[in-house]
């Protein structure tokens, strides 16, 4: 039975590796990315809740008056 013969392998991977890094860098740099992103306001705005003026009680059921 013949032996196979992996003497080109190390070439043909490093070639494939080498090729597949070239197209990925082809592709990325057709992307246009924006160079100063707007950055959102973070001010608190005006509305407000009904319940953050007041205090509320929560009872809890241990808390309660025995019936």
């Amino acid at each position: 039975m013949p032996q196979l013969d992996t003497s080109t392998w190390f070439i043909m991977i490093l070639s494939m590796f080498l090729t597949l890094f070239i197209l990925f860098q082809l592709k990325i740099s057709n992307h246009h990315y924006p160079e100063n992103p707007m950055t959102k306001s973070t001010k608190i705005t005006g509305q407000h809740n009904p319940w953050e003026n007041k205090w509320t009680k929560i009872y809890s059921p241990l808390s309660l008056p025995p019936q």
